[in-house]
């Protein structure tokens, strides 16, 4: 069994005194272990990095673009083998891995233009003989705490931005799917990153609750439940930091009567089932307005979930593999039989599913309900899991009422053909990110991510110019050149009132 363990600017460490396993979901065996740090591992690395940041924040926004340049091309070349490690370890199929690493170099490609994004701004004579400018500066030290769902995504998202404004970084990837996120620390020497700018320090919450202590750690990004994230962004900012803190989702698809309803069921079945439905992005409720709608939508809706693949995650034909652990196959098929209990139609049951020569995988079939009601916890709640929910709505009013008024609002989609609809249910939804027939409405790297309500904690988005903003702190400077004829000049007078 090998183990993992953590990459770090220097050497000796002492052994480690804990240890987590790290499963096959496949097979739902241990197949490593990885290291669990403390915080006496967190203080050495801090120093590492305080050693190393002010030189990078030195060095010029173009040279730091060349590192993600490089990095860029060095994952690219190794991303067989870092989609394979990734599935090894999560369970997602090698598709849907090459896919969590290819959103992670998207931000990558933005960092890449770096320069241009760090330009401040200039106002020539905004008093006598006075010019004004500011200048985007690094805060020095983040930190990211980042979850199992997208071990590759979510930690790129966080360290490009944060590296190319010119700080040094700590990642604490998930225990459960640790290997990726160290890889990438070592594709990063390789692109010439200096030691000690990019860290990966594992952990529990010994490790979470040591970072956001931490007196040099000037910023934490988070993404995980939102439970999670309410306590990172409330100890975090109590710690005088600045937080961005990214929680739980339960976004809603709504079907129009004049939707293409093939196209629908097509997106359904990759938004609600794809990657087991691990994902804050997925579109786990679908929400037909009238009931002629919806009873077209099931009809529709059976043979594709019917067709869908269930399989290890390196088979090529799988439409996904396992869910990440047993614990979380358990609470799936918990919320399964929760919605069976309140009084919601199963349609169609995923517990029980098993794959021969892998009995004891983490595997959990595609699950159908229907006639679900928002009074319903199975409904209120995230499963996170391949569970779609049918929440049938009588008009466009009620349907735009379900997600604006869900504790969550990360994501939402709705499918029609009428422009005035999607328009005016774009403008009143009560949710962070819309699609218009688009059911994962993830924006491109070069605008930002993030929901509102209970979904994200804090004022600043991540990647785009939002992303930039976090890790960077605005230094405005006012200035004036005499011309040494001091003595025949009026008092200085603030340039506004010039």
């Amino acid at each position: 069994m090998r183990d993992i363990s953590h990459k770090i600017a220097f050497s000796g460490l002492p052994a480690p005194a804990r240890f987590g396993d790290v499963f096959d979901p496949n097979r739902g065996s241990v197949q490593a272990r990885v290291a669990l740090g403390d915080r006496a591992l967190l203080d050495r690395a801090v120093e590492a990095a305080k050693k190393a940041q002010p030189a990078w924040a030195a060095v010029n926004p173009q040279r730091r673009a060349r590192v993600m340049f490089e990095f860029k091309a060095l994952v690219e070349r190794n991303m067989d083998e870092l989609a394979r490690l990734l599935s090894s370890e999560h369970g997602k199929v090698i598709a849907d891995a090459k896919g969590d690493i290819q959103r992670g170099l998207e931000v990558i490609e933005f960092c890449c233009g770096i320069p241009h994004a760090l330009k401040g701004e200039y106002t020539q004579g905004a008093g006598p003989g006075i010019d004004v400018y500011s200048m985007r500066q690094p805060l020095g030290i983040g930190a990211g705490i980042t979850p199992f769902n997208f071990p590759a995504m979510i930690p790129l998202w966080m360290s490009g931005v944060a590296i190319a404004t010119g700080n040094a970084f700590i990642l604490k990837p998930s225990e459960r799917d640790p290997s990726v996120p160290v890889r990438l620390a070592e594709l990063f020497l390789e692109a010439g990153l200096p030691e000690g700018i990019l860290q990966v320090a594992h952990g529990d919450k010994e490790m979470v609750d040591a970072i956001l202590d931490h007196p040099d750690i000037a910023a934490v990004s988070f993404v995980g439940s939102s439970d999670i994230a309410h306590y990172v962004y409330r100890r975090g900012v109590e710690a005088g930091k600045r937080v961005q803190a990214m929680g739980g989702a339960k976004n809603h698809g709504i079907v129009m009567p004049d939707a293409d309803l093939d196209q629908v069921v097509n997106d359904l079945a990759g938004a609600a089932f794809g990657s087991a439905g691990e994902r804050c992005m997925a579109l786990p409720v679908v929400v037909p307005v009238g009931e002629k709608t919806a009873a077209a939508l099931r009809e529709k809706m059976l043979p594709a979930i019917e067709a869908l693949r269930v399989g290890v995650s390196t088979d090529p034909d799988a439409h996904y593999g396992p869910v990440v652990s047993a614990a979380h196959k358990a609470r799936i098929e918990n919320y399964i039989q929760m919605g069976v209990d309140e009084g919601a139609e199963l349609v169609v049951d995923g517990r029980g599913f098993t794959l021969q020569g892998h009995e004891e995988g983490f595997f959990v079939g595609p699950t159908l309900f229907d006639h679900v009601t928002p009074t319903m916890r199975s409904y209120q709640e995230e499963i996170f899991g391949p569970v779609l929910q049918m929440v049938r709505a009588g008009s466009f009013e009620e349907a735009l009422a379900l997600p604006s008024q869900h504790q969550y609002g990360n994501g939402v989609a709705i499918f029609t053909r009428n422009g005035h609809a999607a328009r005016e249910f774009a403008a009143r939804v009560n949710v962070g990110m819309v699609g218009i027939n688009v059911p994962i409405p993830v924006p491109v790297a070069y605008h930002t991510f993030g929901g509102w309500k209970r979904s994200a904690f804090g004022d600043t988005n991540q990647h785009g110019m939002e992303g930039v903003k976090f890790w960077t702190k605005v230094k405005t400077v006012t200035q004036r050149w005499p011309d040494g004829g001091a003595s025949g000049e009026s008092a200085f007078i603030i340039p506004t009132m010039g």
